[in-house]
């Protein structure tokens, strides 16, 4: 599979995004997306650890996804 990149985003009613829109135009879940970065499908994120265990996402550029255009 070739390698994508995120592009667009979705939160939920509490301003968490809850999901993306790869390069590709697939529409992936919080969850696939950490996978997928993990595993090296999609590129340009980073995985970060927090204290509390829980891995979180962030753009490899360090602007963050605010930026990224909403999904709908």
């Amino acid at each position: 599979m070739e390698q994508e990149q995120l592009v667009a985003i979705h939160k939920n009613n509490a301003g968490e995004i809850i999901s993306f829109q790869t390069s590709s135009g697939r529409i992936i879940s919080y969850r696939k997306a950490l996978m997928e970065v993990n595993t090296g499908t999609i590129t340009g994120v980073n995985i970060n650890e927090g204290a509390d265990g829980n891995n979180s996402l962030a753009s490899a550029d360090g602007t963050g996804f605010e930026q990224f255009p909403d999904i709908y």
